[in-house]
């Protein structure tokens, strides 16, 4: 009798552990749809009617409230001149402004301006063609520089890999413990570590390369999906086995704005069908060693910018064609 109370009791706990875990993770799931909700009812654009309102604009001498017969002819012909003037410099801007904008483009003419500075200064030091040289070394300065700045941007395609920690009775579950994104050229934009929601069973340090410490310094979960959603919002997203990565993080993105480097097919072909690794493709594609013991997110964000960037003009002419049209993205 006392081994039989005994596996009942067992099994009362264990079946009382699995109700409760169900039940958080099915509040869990209502505080996200309803966090949701609520986000979309109070952030809605609220557009005002235009209603006709008597303003006086600051600034303007003829705005001002008097009686009539207390200004003098003499002030009132002072007051149209200084109107006159007014409206002749503000026509004269006008102009100025529609010249300046025909012709080239914006960026074409910060790049003419540029150089017309460069060959302007060169002209006022009265220097001979022997300094020619110098001249094409600082419009190489200022392509450099141009370059600096777009440097850690937001680009039309980013490339995001997480990092996940074991969960659950025997640590099989996933859990989100480091979000990375990457831009176009390979900067991190974003890297972040993950504050733990539930008990972590299995830390998987040797692969994933996280400690218990870096998630007790990490930022709260709601402020990292906040911030994720809105950084991939009308963007591409590149990846690997994206699927996960997404599911960690309670989010989800269009079909068409995806490009997983573990679907392409002729990536699959490498494996002859199934889900070819990260670090295979890295291998016999780019020619690059990555994921020697403990991971990065980084740096598997950046290899798989690397994959996509060398196929990506036949990837997205063959999506284009699928689609029934011609599609070119253009980086903004």
């Amino acid at each position: 009798m006392l081994i039989s109370l005994n596996d009942l009791l067992i099994r009362l706990l264990f079946i009382i552990d699995f109700v409760l875990k169900t039940v958080f993770r099915v509040l869990l799931f209502a505080y996200y749809i309803l966090s949701k909700l609520i986000h979309q009812v109070f952030n809605v654009n609220m557009v005002e009617n235009n209603k006709k309102l008597k303003t006086n604009p600051i600034g303007k001498p003829n705005q001002t409230i008097v009686k009539r017969g207390i200004i003098d002819a003499n002030w009132q012909k002072l007051m149209h001149l200084t109107t006159l003037k007014d409206k002749k410099s503000e026509k004269k801007e006008d102009t100025d402004k529609k010249e300046s904008f025909k012709g080239t483009f914006r960026r074409d003419r910060k790049k003419i301006d540029q150089q017309n500075n460069v060959a302007n200064n060169l002209k006022t030091l009265k220097l001979n063609n022997k300094l020619t040289e110098l001249d094409n070394d600082e419009v190489d300065n200022v392509k450099e520089e141009t370059r600096k700045d777009k440097k850690n941007k937001l680009t039309k395609f980013i490339a995001m890999d997480c990092e996940m920690v074991g969960i659950g009775y025997n640590g099989d579950d996933h859990m989100i413990a480091r979000v990375s994104l990457v831009n176009k050229f390979g900067d991190c934009i974003y890297d972040k570590f993950v504050k733990p929601r539930e008990e972590v069973v299995d830390y998987r340090t040797s692969i994933s390369g996280v400690r218990k410490e870096d998630l007790l310094n990490g930022e709260d979960f709601i402020i990292v999906q906040k911030e994720v959603s809105e950084i991939l919002k009308g963007r591409i997203l590149v990846g690997h086995s994206l699927k996960t990565d997404l599911s960690v993080l309670f989010l989800s993105h269009p079909k068409k704005c995806i490009r997983d480097t573990s679907k392409y097919k002729p990536f699959r072909k490498i494996t002859k069908g199934s889900t070819p690794s990260l670090k295979r493709l890295a291998k016999e594609i780019l020619g690059i060693d990555i994921q020697h013991g403990e991971h990065s997110s980084v740096e598997d964000a950046r290899a798989t910018m690397q994959l996509y960037c060398t196929v990506g003009k036949t990837w997205e002419q063959a999506l284009s064609e699928k689609r029934g049209h011609s599609r070119k993205f253009v980086e903004t």
